[in-house]
């Protein structure tokens, strides 16, 4: 299930987005006491993620952390970290926790483990997850043109993170299962502009998941799927 929420002005997407948001992640901190939120990276979610960190929300009981990395250095350009560290870890929000995906050298079953068995016990389900989608069709580091993109996509994988290698993309990639993202109640894809438009049309338009991955979000009747969308 899905809504499409258009907006005239990026602006206008940011601002609503991050409000939206923002009563979400408190909401969760006045029930939990805790909220947690995993975001995408690009050039799409910066004015999201300023709008967003300038929220009275009482961010030291907010965990942020990502819906995929590329597993590079943080100083790295290509890196979703570094990108969340200067555009959403500002301000207020400079007191948000953030839970690192890339951690250590070496993408290692043993990395894997740690991270999964870190992530399960302390932040799922996420109360928010902020998706993106590629031209592909993929969203987070589920790529269609992968080996793993079935294990990725499955209904029934107990693990929350995941090694991703797309063939058609640099850099090998750790994100987080469609299983696992699928929890959250809240669902939000972000999208700027007409390309995206015709992707999103396209996603609509036809059935096969490991096609588009972000199908399996747009098309699954359990997960309310908020598109925001603007020129």
């Amino acid at each position: 299930m899905y809504q499409i929420n258009n907006f005239a002005q990026r602006a206008d997407l940011d601002d609503a987005l991050a409000s939206r948001v923002a009563e979400i992640l408190s909401t969760a901190i006045t029930k939990s006491g805790k909220a947690s939120i995993a975001v995408s990276g690009g050039s799409t979610p910066k004015g999201f993620f300023a709008a967003l960190s300038n929220k009275d929300i009482d961010w030291q009981n907010v965990t942020v952390t990502l819906a995929d990395e590329r597993w590079v250095a943080i100083d790295s350009d290509a890196s979703n970290t570094r990108l969340v560290h200067e555009n959403l870890l500002q301000n207020k929000a400079v007191k948000a926790n953030f839970f690192h995906l890339k951690q250590g050298e070496e993408l290692t079953q043993q990395t894997l483990s740690d991270l999964n068995m870190a992530v399960k016990a302390t932040y799922l389900p996420l109360d928010v997850v902020i998706l993106g989608m590629g031209e592909d069709g993929h969203t987070a580091s589920l790529f269609p043109c992968s080996e793993q993109i079935s294990t990725a996509l499955a209904q029934d994988n107990n693990d929350a993170l995941m090694k991703v290698v797309p063939e058609t993309a640099p850099h090998d990639r750790i994100t987080f299962t469609y299983a696992h993202l699928a929890m959250s109640k809240n669902v939000f894809l972000h999208l700027c502009g007409e390309g995206k438009k015709v992707v999103l049309d396209k996603a609509l338009a036809g059935d096969s998941q490991k096609e588009m991955p972000i199908r399996a979000f747009l098309q699954n009747s359990d997960i309310n799927t908020q598109v925001y969308w603007a020129q």
